[in-house]
This record gives C-alpha cells, sequence and structure tokens, in this order.
C-alpha cells in the first residue's frame, strides 16, 4: 500500500474510557487553585479541593502536577531595599568571577548565639530498619558565637568562638586574621553592614592598614556572602545533631569541624555573573 504521508499523522481512536472531565473543568479547577482558598484554611489540600468541585483526590493529583502545583509548599523571599543594590552586586561578585591578583579575597561573618544543646534522654543509635531517635526536647548550656573568614579562592576558613559578637571580639579576630594573611597580599573583605562592623575601633583598624578594602553586602541580601554557606554546613553537619553539655564542648567541635575543612579545602563555586542575578531579580519583581 502507498503511505500516506500526511494524512497518516492524524491520531486514531483509542481503547479506554473516554475522558470525563473536559478543559473547561480543569481550567476551573486550576483557576481554583491560584485563585481562592477553603473555609478555614490558608490553601487547599487534595482532599478539600476533591470535595469542592466533585471530583476524587486522585484526579486532583494528576491535574496539579500536570500543571506543576504545589499548593502544600510554600517557600520565603526578600528584595533587598539598598539603594545601592546593584553597585554592590557587581563590586562583590566581581570579586568573586575575577579576583584581583597579589590579594586575598575573605567573607567574614559571624554566627551568635550558637547554642550548646543536650537531648533530655540519652540518643537512640541508628540501626537496621530504624533511624536514629532524639527526644524533641532540650536541655540548655550556654552559648557562643563564631567569627570565620572564608577565603574564596581555597575553600579554608579561619574561626574564632567568642563568648560574645561585639565589636571588641570582631576587633580581635580581625587581630586573628591579620596574623594569619601573608604581609604582601592586600586584603578584600566582604561583610555586611552589621554594628559591630562598624564602630569607630573597628574603622580605626582598618584606616591603619590600608592593605585592606572593606566590601559591603546590600542590605537585606546575606546570599551574596559565601561565608554563609560554611555557616549553614556547619549546621547542617556539626550542631544541629550534636551534643553538647558545655559550651567548651560546643567550641571544641565547632574547632573540629573547621580543622576537617582545612585539611582538605574545596571553594564553592559562584557561576552567577552579576547581569544575570540582576535580570532574574527584575523577572521575579515584573511576575509579582
Amino acid at each position: 500500500m502507498p503511505p500516506d504521508r500526511l494524512e497518516g499523522l492524524l491520531d486514531e481512536p483509542r481503547p479506554g474510557t473516554p475522558r470525563k472531565i473536559g478543559d473547561d473543568q480543569i481550567a476551573e479547577t486550576i483557576r481554583l487553585t491560584l485563585e481562592t482558598a477553603p473555609p478555614g484554611a490558608t490553601h487547599w489540600s487534595l482532599r478539600s479541593m476533591a470535595k469542592a468541585v466533585g471530583y476524587a483526590p486522585s484526579t486532583i493529583h494528576r491535574i496539579w502536577r500536570a500543571f506543576g502545583l504545589q499548593p502544600h509548599r510554600s517557600e520565603t523571599f526578600k528584595l533587598s531595599s539598598d539603594p545601592l543594590f546593584v553597585e554592590k552586586v557587581r563590586d562583590i561578585v566581581g570579586l568573586y568571577m575575577s579576583p584581583p591578583e597579589r590579594a586575598l579575597v575573605l567573607c567574614v561573618d559571624e554566627k551568635s548565639q550558637i547554642q550548646a544543646l543536650d537531648r533530655t534522654q540519652p540518643l537512640l543509635p541508628m540501626r537496621p530498619g530504624q533511624a536514629e531517635r532524639r527526644t524533641h526536647d532540650h536541655t540548655r548550656h550556654g552559648t557562643t558565637s563564631l567569627f570565620a573568614a572564608l577565603d574564596i579562592a581555597t575553600g579554608a576558613v579561619i574561626g574564632r568562638c567568642y563568648p560574645k559578637h561585639r565589636s571588641s571580639e570582631f576587633r580581635r579576630f580581625l587581630d586573628k586574621v591579620e596574623a594569619a594573611v601573608l604581609a604582601d597580599l592586600a586584603v578584600h573583605l566582604v561583610m555586611d553592614n552589621y554594628a559591630t562592623h562598624k564602630t569607630k575601633p573597628v574603622r580605626d583598624w582598618l584606616a591603619k592598614r590600608p592593605r585592606w578594602h572593606v566590601h559591603v553586602t546590600p542590605t537585606g541580601a546575606s546570599w551574596i556572602n559565601q561565608v554563609k554557606r560554611f555557616f549553614a554546613n556547619l549546621a547542617e553537619k556539626q550542631i544541629r545533631r550534636g551534643v553538647h553539655r558545655s559550651t567548651a564542648q560546643l567550641e571544641a567541635d565547632i574547632r573540629a569541624f573547621i580543622d576537617a575543612q582545612n585539611a582538605d579545602p574545596k571553594p564553592f563555586r559562584w557561576t552567577k555573573f552579576a547581569d544575570d542575578i540582576l535580570a532574574a531579580i527584575q523577572r521575579f519583581c515584573l511576575r509579582a
């Protein structure tokens, strides 16, 4: 038989039960999901939507999955209100993507009020077929604050714990960083505009050291400071599930984590150019 060519591309009737829900009904379900909320709740669930439109929960699930709707999920965001946001993003991202020669770029910040927590009952360790279990409540044994400087080129970290996080502790930490950095290198410091960082003793300390250059992150944009990623790793891998019966024990574990990081350091790879970041924020604002 001769080929049907283009006419052969027509869809033939298929076996199975015909669709009982048309495009209009699907569109109405999507509209309800996006524009309304169920009585007494902030968002729809499969069962509440199924009851509202008269379909099975499995049908609602297929509709939501087809259109990428997840009413049970919610994410957070914050747009910086810094009037110099664009300039600061270009400045700091420029350091990340093209660091100056004969210079060290350090991301500096503090993780304050880290609690030394112990569980009220002994931990039940993991075993085959059972996850590790711990009590939901805990006993507090004091706090400590970690000041850290991340070398973006190597991933190495200079860290020091202090009982408090005042400007005096920050200045002492800068002394520690100064002693660890080669004297013939310029130092580019990426940090936020927190009150601890801009007191007169700190400003005077920086003014006496012309090789130190400060790059301030935009207000409300802590994500641009790479040391925050190190703090997240520390919390996830050491602090959150740790058992600490004293601040001394907590600080010892923090130092051990930093030592392990420095024994095999790996830098975080920054991949977004400033123009890409600004364009993404513009698209978000236009969509909102």
